[in-house]
């Protein structure tokens, strides 16, 4: 029911009634201006803003003959308030109203998005304090490493998602810039009142200086912090993706009663929405490199981003929104299996404990170089006769003749890796 629920408020954002309804309050704020430098009666306007309305059905039609959307808009406007239209588009181009619109919308998106954001980082937390001090075993190049927690891999997503956030502020920021200054940005028709005006009220700065449109490399920027966004999510899932295989199975995504994994295989327990999660992330960078594309554009603008934007506005903050809160499902509800974590720590009967062993011995005065040589021969005696690490450190003499049984023993102290657990935390959620 969420994820319906915020396809469909993003529908709504971006649905025509909407936009039109942006572009009217764009065009009643220009009047208001002109009137405050005393171009348009103070009569007009108010029949301006008591009658101004549009029909969608209305413009559809007009627009099927003109072949150009904003002029069907102002002429159904101009049937719904008389005479007094005369005034309304005044100097105006119809960037002028698409894009000051457009910053509106995106930034409108943006919120929904931070709001999502807040949610999963939420979620995360939650799972990170509650298995803070869980470990399972840390993988570089999907072989066991050192040990971590199941809290600190928690806690590194949350300080990825608190930068996201930050990235998506700026975004958001950097988007908010309107333009009411003509056919080529120099006001030849206009007042830059007028600009300042209508973009105080509508809460946006003032673009500096433009030509027909925004300079494309605001939505640029935009649209690339939603693919970092989306790879983050991606990077969430594939580790769930992972952590789910069956040889591994120390957290599956929720498996809601009455789910079916396989039409051929009844056991199958799949990690749906997390490869959804994947697949989406796709399209949201290809989006991204749809805006960056749209960046140069012929002299003072040529129409080719148009066209590309009307596809990847709504399609991108549409599945980013979904991928967040999907994602903040997946997380409050997935499955942590701890015996599990703590049976593939012990596969390699210690081996993962290697260094705090080469860092113990190089205390004793040997060589780095020939600690780490008599440690990996041990390791790969292990590995090949599938024989307990532990064991084989303390049977070797090599070892033994620098340390006790008791110094041997606190290298495979588990709470003595994870020492620093709560002073990472701290790091994180206390600043």
């Amino acid at each position: 029911m969420i994820e319906r629920y915020t396809t469909r408020r993003m529908a709504e954002l971006w649905s025509p009634k909407n936009r039109f309804q942006k572009w009217l309050d764009i065009e009643i704020l220009a009047c208001e201006a002109w009137n405050k430098i005393g171009v348009i009666p103070d009569e007009a306007l108010e029949k301006i803003k008591k009658k101004a309305n549009f029909s969608i059905e209305r413009i559809e039609e007009i627009e099927a003959v003109v072949k150009h959307e904003v002029i069907a808009f102002i002429q159904s406007v101009s049937e719904f308030v008389g005479p007094e239209a005369k005034y309304i588009h005044m100097g105006m181009t119809s960037s002028d109203v698409i894009d000051t619109a457009f910053a509106l919308l995106l930034r409108e998106a943006a919120d929904f998005i931070i709001e999502g954001i807040d949610k999963l980082m939420e979620a995360i937390k939650q799972k990170a304090f509650l298995y803070k001090n869980t470990p399972m075993i840390g993988r570089t190049h999907g072989v066991h490493a050192e040990p971590i927690t199941f809290g600190l891999k928690m806690a590194m997503w949350y300080e990825e998602m608190k930068r996201n956030r930050i990235r998506i502020g700026n975004a958001k920021e950097n988007i908010s810039y309107g333009k009411i200054s003509g056919a080529v940005g120099t006001y030849s028709h206009l007042n830059p009142f007028i600009e300042e005006y209508v973009c105080e009220k509508l809460g946006l700065k003032a673009a500096p200086v433009s030509n027909q449109i925004i300079p494309r490399d605001h939505h640029a920027e935009y649209f690339t912090t939603l693919s970092i966004i989306a790879s983050t999510l991606e990077k969430f899932a594939t580790e769930i993706r992972h952590l789910q295989k069956t040889e591994v199975l120390e957290v599956e995504e929720p498996f809601t009663p009455g789910q079916k994994g396989s039409s051929a295989m009844p056991h199958k327990r799949n990690p749906v929405a997390s490869e959804n999660i994947c697949g989406l992330a796709r399209l949201v960078r290809a989006y991204c490199i749809a805006s960056l594309e749209n960046i140069a554009l012929w002299h003072e603008r040529d129409i080719s981003h148009s066209s590309v934007e009307r596809v990847i506005a709504p399609d991108a903050t549409t599945l980013l929104d979904f991928m967040l809160q999907r994602m903040e499902s997946i997380v409050s509800g997935m499955i942590v299996y701890p015996e599990r974590m703590r049976e593939n720590i012990e596969k390699t009967g210690g081996m993962i404990f290697s260094e705090t062993l080469l860092l113990r011995l190089v205390e004793k005065r040997i060589t780095r170089i020939e600690a780490y040589e008599v440690i990996q021969d041990i390791a790969m005696e292990a590995w090949s006769k599938n024989e307990e690490f532990r064991s084989l450190v303390k049977n070797d003499e090599r070892i033994t003749k620098y340390l006790s049984d008791k110094e041997i023993e606190e290298c495979f102290d588990l709470n003595h890796t994870l020492r620093f657990t709560d002073y990472i935390f701290k790091r994180i959620f206390e600043q």
